[in-house]
């Protein structure tokens, strides 16, 4: 199969949003794995304008060429589990750092991921967790400053409260490519103050 370039995105990076019948919001899908569900007639409804057009093979009698658009936004037939609506989204350093925007949450200044730690706000040897709610990026120098201290004692107090990302926002922060029918979708589907803070 060949494809045309998406209007407006890079061919690699582009990912359709995949959601169940009811449209409650899975995960970001490839265009191949979307594609084979248009091909097993597993698609209930699409949204927004088609964002990838797919070239399949020529028809024996005809000669014609098959072709199949792709939505930034597709529905597949079936319905999720109820505990998979809004799982929680892995702790990973990619996915913290994205959440943070890229900043030291102690100095404020914006670094590389390269450049970024994660610090635990209750060091781990003091009985704090691994977990969304107690972990911030934090550039090195900060890291090694706070030590094995709480913000209080060492005198940085954090610039942000850390939290656990809902999925929805997760799924934002995890594409450097959405679409814009993709974000529109999304953003409506998170709570009023997440909304504004991804505004901005």
């Amino acid at each position: 199969m060949l494809m045309d370039a998406p209007i407006n995105a890079d061919l690699h990076s582009t990912r359709v949003l995949s959601l169940d019948a009811a449209g409650r919001i899975l995960d970001w899908i490839s265009w191949q794995d979307a594609v084979c569900l248009y091909v097993r007639e597993a698609v209930a409804w699409t949204l927004g304008d088609p964002c990838l057009t797919v070239h399949g093979g020529h028809n024996r009698d005809t000669g014609e060429q098959s072709l199949l658009q792709l939505h930034p936004i597709i529905a597949s037939t079936g319905h999720c589990r109820d505990h998979a609506i809004d799982p929680a989204p892995a702790l990973t350093n990619t996915a913290l750092f994205a959440r943070d925007r890229h900043l030291c949450l102690y100095c404020g200044n914006h670094f590389n991921r390269g450049e970024l730690t994660r610090d635990h706000v209750l060091p781990v040897s003091r009985g704090g967790r691994d977990e969304w709610e107690n972990v911030v990026s934090a550039c090195l120098a900060c890291n090694l400053k706070k030590s094995n201290r709480t913000p209080q004692q060492a005198h940085m107090p954090l610039l942000a409260v850390p939290y656990r990302p809902s999925w929805v926002e997760h799924l934002i922060l995890s594409n450097r490519n959405i679409l814009a029918d993709q974000m529109e979708f999304l953003v409506n589907h998170l709570p009023r103050n997440r909304r504004d803070k991804l505004a901005h």
